[in-house]
């Protein structure tokens, strides 16, 4: 069709979604257009503005790096990958869940650790803590021989990959919860750390006078066939950064209690006062049991 006025350009364009096949699609596209259309209109976006636009999509793009994910960081502190998490599990938002952000570190193929193991691989310097945590399903049931992949940060704010000082897989390992859904481990306590700040999302924060700081926190990514995949972060809550994370990804199921000792370990020779120890349960729930795609390699 001819566009005679600025209002048929959206006419015509929803006219073509309709030809999608898949209806999903199709639904998808039609939404997608009918509000980017509007807010086009809403704010009276100019010209320079839209060429600006493109260009930070492009950039976006262009830092995509096998250690570096900007997409990832951009959605996150949008509050974009928060809301898709919590709008598909706890009952389509309307519960709490265990389930969070995956981020922009997860790595396939860490290496298997025996329950009550380590997962510190290089010299770490920071406090000891151990993890002693649970899978249960919704009814409160143990999950048992389930795989649990953990990750976190080092005490200087960094993952692995990122740091040369760190050995590969540095404070990275995988689990196998036994006839009670349980497994623990060892490892040092982390501490929040800024995400990257040397691309678009830097600017982003700094025009809106956001720091760059996500409180520290436990990755974990649980699998077990007919559980749908359990992606969570367990956060410290003393963290002075924990009510202010910068992805967004607090909430309070995922708030844990780290809990600080100051008399030696009762069972640890090695382990002098202090010493922190962690017991989380995390809560699957029922569905298809799918990896996600590693954000980096």
């Amino acid at each position: 069709m001819a566009i005679e006025r600025q209002e048929d350009v959206t006419d015509a364009v929803l006219e073509v979604m309709q030809q999608t096949r898949d209806p999903r699609l199709r639904e998808i596209m039609t939404s997608l257009v009918t509000h980017v259309h509007a807010f086009v209109r809403e704010v009276r976006l100019t010209e320079q503005e839209f060429r600006e636009t493109t260009a930070i999509l492009n950039e976006i793009g262009k830092l995509q790096t096998d250690s570096h994910n900007e997409m990832v960081l951009m959605a996150g502190s949008l509050g974009v990958s928060s809301l898709v998490c919590l709008l598909n599990n706890g009952d389509s938002g309307q519960t709490e869940t265990s389930q969070s952000l995956l981020g922009p570190f997860w790595r396939l193929n860490s290496p298997h650790v025996d329950n009550g193991g380590t997962i510190v691989r290089s010299d770490t310097p920071g406090l000891p803590l151990f993890v002693h945590a649970s899978v249960q399903d919704r009814e409160g049931n143990p999950i048992a021989g389930a795989e649990v992949d953990v990750w976190h940060a080092s005490p200087v704010g960094l993952y692995e990959n990122q740091d040369p000082e760190q050995v590969e897989m540095n404070l990275r390992g995988k689990f196998t919860t036994d006839s009670d859904g349980r497994f623990w481990f060892r490892t040092v306590k982390m501490v929040g750390y800024p995400i990257p700040t040397d691309g678009v999302v830097g600017r982003l924060l700094q025009a809106q006078d956001r720091h760059p700081y996500r409180p520290a926190h436990l990755h974990a990514l649980i699998f077990k066939e007919g559980f749908k995949t359990l992606i969570s972060q367990v956060f410290d809550p003393h963290d002075p950064h924990i009510d202010t994370d910068v992805q967004f990804g607090v909430t309070r199921a995922l708030t844990g209690d780290f809990v600080q000792h100051d008399e030696d370990h009762p069972t640890e020779a090695d382990i002098s006062a202090p010493w922190y120890s962690l017991e989380y349960a995390y809560v699957m729930e029922p569905g298809e049991a799918v990896l996600p795609k590693p954000p980096i390699k």
